[in-house]
């Protein structure tokens, strides 16, 4: 697997859909859980959120579906960030079984870093030197 290891999970019963294999639907509930992994990795963590009122949302999920995967299986999820801009991380997932080769899922995701007030949302950038900035640890791969 490609990226930085960021979440594990084994496969749950009822996960398995009519033909023995994981609901499309759980993937991107794998992914999300990744996703928050990678939010805690950065800094962006229950804490960060209480104090900051921001999170991170996901605006855009591209799933591609590469190999079944089976109940009996682990999952590894690792990740790559594509982009990192004032206020978005580009981020591409890649799910993995357990002790078998290659790539079982992918998923390229768009993060947005909001600031939730009462009922208003709204954009807001990562705070400079910040717990956000840690997610430069997790640069883009190829870059220094």
């Amino acid at each position: 697997m490609a990226g930085i290891p960021i979440y594990e999970t084994a496969i749950q019963p009822e996960w398995i859909d009519y033909n023995g294999h994981v609901r499309d639907a759980y993937y991107g509930l794998i992914v999300s859980l990744a996703s928050d992994a990678l939010m805690d990795r950065v800094g962006l963590d229950a804490g960060y959120r209480a104090r900051t009122g921001c999170t991170l949302y996901t605006v855009e999920m591209h799933l591609h579906y590469l190999q079944e995967v089976k109940q009996s299986d682990t999952v590894t999820v690792g990740v790559r960030i594509a982009g990192v801009d004032s206020k978005r991380i580009h981020a591409t997932f890649e799910i993995a079984r357990a002790g078998q080769p290659g790539v079982a899922a992918s998923a390229e995701v768009m993060l947005l870093h909001v600031r939730q007030q009462g009922d208003a949302v709204a954009t807001a950038p990562f705070p400079p030197g910040g717990p956000g900035s840690r997610r430069m640890e997790l640069r883009p791969h190829g870059r220094a």
